[in-house]
């Protein structure tokens, strides 16, 4: 009895810690150690409530039957992950699943890779399950798949029930020759490989930058300066001060309405690394503060603490004020007010795929418009800021100078504007224009789009007979065999009909519910 209470203090310990993925030990466990570890600190919580804990389980509990050490720990969590994966896979059974994978570096440095599995269970509700984390010798594509089917294989999964992938946009995973989505296709033929529609836009912007030098170079000034402004609270606070000194005068002045949400406190943000948006903000966060931006630049490179921060302050100012940085600023602000649209769309929940895609396509047409008709008032945008600042704007007509933006060899022959225009505005339009082009693959648009007739919401408007047969024709075809083709357009007509005579069908919204 004992040694059982001592067992079940140390499973409802572990129950919890994991449930709330909390650390389970500590710096110092040693008997002394004010904290011990959320471990021990639990039990001796339980000890506080039970007097039976304390005396069996802290006083009187033998040195080789504690049932708390490292080991133990690890052999009940382990118990637990079987436990859980066991019920995932009866709530799998046999059906048709997709697979979730990405991989990262621990703490240690050792390369793991998180397995996640998606289908539809019995009662026809979508799930999405973490099914393991495993520890891989290299992220090679052959590598991973051997330890995914090792996975897959032990838990008793069919790997050829696999009807879909998704990974990140590595070459080694979405790789058209030997990722990993084309060694799963060999096997099963109707995995077919699907990218988040988000991270596929961030990669895109991503690759758009790093193709042009000048947008490069803007991004790395971009961060200098947000860091140099954003890592003192001195600077901060002569920043805000700044703005409520202007904003008081703007206010006194009539130039601008006191209201609720009106007139907030600014700051300029930091860019993510993961998050491309997280650009956005930034760049709207300098052009709104501007002005306070320049002026504390100019003042903290006068009367700064130290040479050096005088130094950083005044090059960052230099760097702020030329005119290929806000060139760059007024273009990247308006490119990517396109494509932050289109990202916050693909992150909406009730988004369907059709409208995701139409979105793609409809920021296509206005980059081309705003790169075949766009320029003149593009160009005028920008002077107009410049104007605004007191940034100096080069004259156009003239040849190039060392530090623009040409990257022709016959540059005695080529103006400054030409440069600006072919060399920087139209070539990250293009960019961007081919890595949309590459990133949403014909492919996986028409299988999701075929796919969406299914979509019951608005009485299921978008229901067509033909997309599903040609689904199941192109896409699926060893599942329908010919004849299977006749016998299934017959049923979907018979279905199209109940559709439409069927009370319960007009109450059904989600696919989980049609399932």
């Amino acid at each position: 009895m004992d040694n059982q209470l001592r067992l079940t203090t140390t499973i409802e310990d572990i129950r919890y810690l994991a449930n709330q993925a909390l650390a389970f030990r500590g710096h110092d466990e040693s008997i002394g150690s004010s904290n011990r570890g959320n471990f021990i600190e639990i039990i001796k919580c339980f000890a506080r409530m039970n007097m039976e804990v304390e005396k069996v389980v802290l006083d009187k509990a033998p040195q080789n039957a504690q049932y708390i050490s490292n080991d133990i720990q690890k052999k009940i969590l382990h118990i637990f992950a079987t436990k859980v994966r066991k019920i995932i896979c009866r709530e799998l059974g046999m059906n048709k699943f997709c697979i979730l994978v990405d991989e990262s570096l621990n703490e240690s440095g050792k390369e793991q890779m998180a397995i996640i599995l998606r289908f539809v269970d019995g009662q026809g509700f979508i799930r999405e399950r973490f099914f393991d984390i495993v520890s891989v010798a290299n992220t090679n594509a052959l590598t991973l798949k051997k330890e995914i089917c090792k996975v897959l294989g032990n838990n008793g999964i069919p790997v050829e029930n696999m009807r879909g992938q998704g990974f990140d946009g590595a070459s080694n995973m979405r790789g058209s020759w030997n990722g990993l989505q084309v060694l799963f296709l060999e096997d099963c033929p109707y995995a077919y490989y699907v990218h988040c529609f988000a991270h596929c836009l961030q990669l895109a912007l991503n690759g758009a930058t790093k193709d042009v030098k000048v947008v490069w170079r803007f991004f790395l000034m971009l961060t200098n300066i947000v860091n140099f402004v954003s890592a003192s609270a001195k600077l901060r606070n002569e920043l805000n001060l700044i703005r409520k000194t202007e904003l008081k005068e703007l206010l006194d002045s009539g130039e601008l309405e006191i209201g609720k949400g009106l007139n907030q406190a600014r700051t300029l943000k930091r860019a993510g690394a993961t998050r491309w948006g997280s650009h956005f903000a930034s760049i709207t966060s300098l052009m709104s503060l501007f002005k306070k931006t320049k002026l504390l630049l100019l003042e903290t490179s006068d009367h700064g603490p130290n040479q050096q921060f005088c130094g950083d302050a005044e090059s960052n100012y230099i760097a702020m004020m030329s005119f290929e940085f806000v060139f760059s600023l007024v273009l990247m602000e308006k490119i990517m007010g396109l494509t932050n649209f289109l990202c916050q769309a693909f992150q909406t929940k009730t988004q369907d795929i059709v409208s995701a895609l139409n979105f793609v396509e409809n920021t296509k047409m206005q980059l081309e418009d705003m790169r075949e008709n766009g320029w003149d008032d593009f160009f005028m945008s920008v002077v107009s800021f410049c104007e605004l600042h007191c940034v100096d704007v080069p004259n156009m007509g003239g040849h190039y100078m060392t530090g623009t933006p040409c990257s022709c060899q016959q540059k005695d022959f080529i103006t400054i504007e030409h440069a600006y225009r072919i060399d920087v505005f139209n070539d990250v339009i293009d960019c961007m224009m081919r890595e949309l082009n590459d990133r949403f693959l014909e492919q996986t648009d028409e299988l999701l789009t075929l796919s969406s007739t299914l979509d019951p919401r608005n009485s299921f408007m978008s229901f067509s007979i033909e997309h599903i047969c040609k689904l199941a024709e192109k896409f699926y075809h060893a599942d329908f065999l010919p004849h299977k083709l006749k016998a299934l357009e017959v049923e979907l007509k018979y279905f199209q009909n109940d559709i439409k005579r069927l009370p319960y069908f007009k109450e059904i919204t989600t696919l989980s519910q049609l399932c």
